[in-house]
């Protein structure tokens, strides 16, 4: 959750870890604040500010930081309340210095121990609990790496944490368990980050830490040991062009830029994955043709919007494929005795690719009898990329707003091609798949014409301006859909959205129903059109306002407040095409509503923690 930078440089590195929290705010937006070596190698500076990282930047304006090694940190709250006493890096007697992302479990009783040791706490958070516990280990062994290397022993829960020490100026040691971290080998000066985002801007190659790993980082190089305390050499991935990319350019918001992205971002992966004989398996990793020929079963398993993803796939996968498909929250996925079907597939979906529930399931499926697991996400370097047997990629680029929009979309196009590629090996026909593949090909066009519908959409959600709820219908493969919708109204205008089933309205949600309830239905013309025009008319008689997006308006009558008529399009592919006005409609109500829609109060992009 929380964004990390720390610098070990011959140059001044202030500057360059304010621009790296600014690269992670995304992050975390709670508090942020920086330690640095002074000119005097026996003295660190630290300024902290609630608040977003801006209000840091204006602290160091006022009280400029000069020194060649520092640490920096974008905190979204977990232990204690976003106050500046909070905010880190945290001290241990003015000599160690810590910034953290995670959450030590064992927190209370390290608290306790490190009391009687004579340590004064000042803050709330379970932080405070890992400076003391280093400095007391520096007491007694050579340098601060050993120090992290035999206090992070002591830690039960999550962490990607860095540490600087006053007796080891230019040095910077970082570990992690559960919460990632990257090494930057730049000029001169060496970096370490949660986001390699965050120091893309110095650097080209980049080292991936593994989990139990800890890392030295000096302006001349970096040391590894792996979590034996083995030192170890680890890939060096070389990425020359990741930092040209994230800015809103004409845009408003990184939210608004995300949404009008997504007909590129669709075409680029269709002129790269479907050819004319069809979507490659190999697009999915070179052992795909032998996995995927064996696979019985699929167990999809994601959290927030990928979860919505992995549901409209079910569909897919069933209707399509033939294929037995079960979709679940990673985090109660974990919590349960499961019955594992021979040749079970597993899919793990998440933007990341470090979602902290989403990994442990993945690793939890290991040793649990699944045929192999299948990767779905944005990062290639990330550890879900990393440690998952198979990887479909999604090449959305970087997604800063936290509400996600392309991420979605892509995830979609990814398991819509899976579908395709399983569907070969249990009925699905080369005439249907071609006839589906045409269909495919034409999304680009189709999301440019939704795209065009904003006005429509600016004008319906001026009917939201003062409300407080709203519900969302929608039914078969669109019920996912109107999750989603009522999941990114509640994220960014922080209206109190639900989705339901058409079909469930008469066993409880119809009691809500009034005037001030909206009610947005997904309602396309498929087989269950009648079906939703009568659970439609059931709000109508009880006073709503309905809200719709589908094909033909006179199949609505007058039922309806306001229609924004979408183009005609496959219905195997329409769940992508009505994703699109959803997130107009949450982006323009939370415009009037006046939030922070890139940085939604409360949330974090990257969800690294239980």
């Amino acid at each position: 959750m929380c964004g990390i930078v720390g610098i070990a440089s011959e140059g001044q590195v202030t500057e360059k870890l304010i621009n790296g929290l600014l690269r992670q705010e995304y992050r975390g937006y709670d508090s942020s604040g920086l330690a640095v070596f002074g000119k005097d190698a026996n003295q660190v500076q630290v300024i902290k500010r609630a608040g977003k990282v801006s209000e840091l930047q204006n602290a160091i304006d006022d009280t400029p930081m000069i020194g060649n090694t520092g640490i920096a940190h974008t905190r979204w709250a977990t232990h204690g309340t976003p106050t500046e006493a909070n905010a880190h890096p945290h001290h241990s007697r003015g000599e160690v210095f810590v910034v953290h992302n995670g959450i030590i479990e064992n927190h209370q009783e390290l608290k306790t121990t490190l009391k009687a040791l004579g340590y004064v706490f000042e803050s709330e958070t379970d932080t405070e609990v890992v400076a003391h516990l280093i400095h007391a280990k520096r007491e007694t062994t050579d340098t601060l790496a050993e120090a992290v290397k035999v206090a992070v022993k002591e830690l039960e829960g999550a962490y990607g944490l860095v540490a600087i020490h006053i007796n080891d100026p230019q040095v910077v040691v970082a570990a992690r368990k559960g919460s990632p971290l990257v090494l930057g080998m730049g000029s001169s000066e060496n970096l370490v980050a949660s986001d390699q985002l965050a120091i893309a801007d110095y650097a080209e190659k980049f080292i991936f830490l593994e989990e139990g790993d800890t890392a030295e980082v000096t302006p001349s190089g970096a040391k590894l040991w792996d979590v034996s305390d083995q030192e170890v050499k680890r890939p060096v991935v070389v990425e020359k062009t990741l930092g040209e990319t994230i800015e809103k350019g004409e845009y408003r918001h990184f939210m608004l830029k995300e949404i009008f992205e997504q007909p590129e971002k669709i075409k680029a992966l269709l002129e790269g994955q479907l050819t004319d004989g069809g979507v490659q398996q190999e697009i999915f990793g070179p052992t795909a043709p032998e996995v995927f020929e064996k696979v019985e079963a699929v167990q999809i398993v994601a959290c927030g919007t990928s979860y919505h993803a992995g549901l409209v796939a079910r569909h897919w996968l069933e209707g399509l494929a033939g294929l037995p498909c079960s979709v679940e929250v990673a985090s109660e996925f974990r919590y349960r005795n499961k019955v594992v079907a021979p040749n079970t597939l597993f899919v793990s979906i998440s933007q990341s690719g470090e979602t902290a529930d989403t990994l442990a399931c993945l690793r939890f499926s290991k040793d649990s009898g699944y045929l192999a697991r299948l990767g779905i996400c944005n990062v290639p370097t990330s550890s879900l990329a990393r440690e998952s047997d198979l990887v479909y990629l999604t090449k959305a680029g970087p997604e800063i707003g936290v509400a996600s929009t392309k991420a979605f979309t892509t995830q979609l196009m990814g398991l819509l091609m899976l579908t395709l590629v399983l569907g070969r090996s249990h009925g699905l026909s080369a005439v249907a798949e071609n006839r589906i593949n045409e269909s495919i090909r034409a999304l680009p066009e189709s999301l440019d014409a939704v795209m065009a519908l904003e006005p429509s959409v600016i004008k319906m959600a001026e009917e939201f301006d003062d409300k407080e709820h709203a519900l969302f219908l929608g039914r078969g493969i669109h019920y996912p859909i109107a999750m989603e919708g009522a999941l990114k109204l509640k994220e960014i205008s922080y209206i109190h959205a639900e989705a339901y089933p058409a079909g469930e309205l008469k066993h409880g949600p119809l009691a809500l129903i009034d005037s001030e309830m909206p009610v947005i239905a997904v309602a396309p013309n498929d087989d269950l059109l009648e079906k939703v025009k009568s659970n439609l008319q059931e709000v109508k008689a009880r006073g709503g306002e309905l809200y719709v997006f589908g094909h033909s308006h006179e199949s609505h009558e007058d039922t309806i407040t306001q229609f924004i008529e979408l183009p005609e399009i496959p219905e195997l592919i329409a769940p992508i095409i009505y994703t699109i006005p959803l997130q107009l409609l949450a982006y323009h109500v939370a415009i009037l509503k006046g939030t922070d829609i890139d940085q939604p109060r409360n949330l974090a992009k990257s969800v690294t923690v239980e």
